[in-house]
């Protein structure tokens, strides 16, 4: 079969490599019908993430057909068609108990990590995938849900409405600023409004893409360059500052931006994939009685979300910027990877 193959920082390729078997009787193969590169990707290839070793086969995200079943496996049979979460779960083990599927104990090579996709085994960017702990891993994907809607479930969705959204705390009439308008702050604007914000502000540098937030659900939008950008904000809640900050960037400034709009008990709520360290500057915090949190989504949400998308509750396909055959999957990561120019958001590549 073909699959996206890293080979190093700054390389990869789309190549002949052996097709997936199955290993343990709880795995399925599955023919991937969409799949989707992400922004975690893009630091696998720039090196940033040393646990991908040379020879990986990239992605943590799509929908596939199954072709083969293990032993096990009693509740998916082969030709049903699955969104594979981009976290696997083993369902047995103590944080699986309690939802906390991101730090499954028992997912292959993990140490206690749920995502293994692309990143300890070989991933969803592929002809065919090699899915483990199937029957907690995956869901079916209703006739009323395309393939490229499911895809979008794997990741991006759970994740800004997990790590976004609830971390935060949001609640009815809160005001809500998104700090960085990509994909999965777009996610994050795009769930708040199921909780009945007074407000969603988007922020971002790009005048473009605070505009488009609007399509997501922002009632309002920041271009960040501007000098007043914080007092925009703050004149929306009375001088008070945000009930819920969400950062969606992953950087000092924009972590910092939080902390800058946040009023007292209020949340900052960490999406962004943080590379450097930040400032804390607690001896201001500690008497403010802020609220942060962090971390990797569990996807425990995602059948709440499939049904809101079955539903038309959620509608992603505006997240969709441009389709690719799988084949063409180079061209798609040029495309995603100069997203400022290209205006990327998600790019789906399509068998």
């Amino acid at each position: 079969m073909k699959a996206l193959v890293f080979h190093g920082p700054g390389q990869k390729a789309w190549e002949d490599v052996p097709d997936p078997k199955l290993t343990e009787p709880t795995d399925i193969i599955v023919k991937m019908d969409t799949t989707t590169i992400c922004g975690t990707d893009l630091h696998i290839l720039k090196g940033d993430v040393p646990a991908v070793t040379p020879g990986r086969i990239l992605g943590h995200e799509g929908v596939g057909t199954i072709t083969e079943i293990g032993d096990a496996v009693t509740t998916l049979a082969v030709g049903d068609q699955v969104i594979l979460s981009c976290i696997s779960a083993c369902g047995k083990c103590a944080y699986c108990k309690q939802g906390v599927f991101s730090h499954c104990l028992g997912s292959e090579g993990s140490s206690g990590i749920g995502w293994i996709f692309g990143h300890l085994i070989d991933g969803t960017q592929a002809e065919y995938v090699r899915v483990p702990y199937a029957e907690t891993s995956v869901y079916k994907l209703p006739a009323t849900v395309s393939p490229e809607q499911g895809t979008l479930l794997s990741d991006i969705l759970p994740t800004g409405h997990e790590i976004g959204v609830r971390h935060g705390a949001v609640k009815p009439g809160d005001v809500v600023a998104v700090i960085g308008t990509g994909p999965v702050g777009l996610a994050a604007i795009a769930t708040a409004g199921l909780y009945g914000p007074s407000r969603v502000v988007a922020i971002d540098l790009d005048a473009n893409r605070v505009e488009q937030a609007r399509l997501f659900g922002a009632t309002d939008g920041v271009v960040s360059s501007a000098k007043d950008w914080r007092d925009q904000v703050l004149a929306m809640t009375d001088g008070l500052g945000v009930d819920v900050a969400i950062e969606a960037v992953g950087i000092p400034a924009t972590f910092q931006m939080c902390l800058d709009i946040v009023r007292p008990a209020g949340h900052v709520a960490n999406v962004g994939v943080h590379g450097s360290s930040v400032d804390l500057p607690l001896q201001d915090l500690w008497i403010s009685n802020i609220v942060m949190t962090m971390g990797l989504v569990n996807t425990n949400t995602l059948d709440t979300l499939l049904k809101l998308v079955a539903q038309r509750r959620i509608d992603p396909d505006p997240f969709i910027s441009h389709r690719f055959a799988l084949g063409d999957i180079i061209d798609a990561y040029d495309v995603f990877g100069r997203a400022a120019e290209t205006k990327a958001l998600k790019v789906i590549l399509n068998s």
